[in-house]
């Protein structure tokens, strides 16, 4: 079986992806990979956690619109770079 090997910025993009979501499961297996991998290149990695405590409700929904767009644009970055 060869072993497969990601780049810097796949890494990047699945670590990205999984801390949009707050899935590590579900991303790795949407990208076929272990998850116990993703886990390592985010612990690795140092994902920060974003507090939305004190926001108000607009700024809230900013936030959430924000995470769904920035989910949105690695899933199509992603793809691109399978189909390329």
């Amino acid at each position: 079986m060869e072993r497969r090997v990601f780049d810097a910025s796949f890494k990047r993009m699945a670590i990205d992806l999984s801390c949009a979501r707050g899935s590590v499961k579900e991303v790795a297996d949407e990208l076929g990979i272990d998850p116990s991998r993703l886990r390592k290149w985010r612990q690795k990695e140092g994902s920060p956690i974003r507090s939305t405590q004190g926001l108000s409700e607009e700024q809230k929904e900013i936030k959430r619109l924000q995470k769904e767009l920035k989910e949105a644009q690695l899933e199509r970055d992603i793809l691109k770079k399978v189909l390329f």
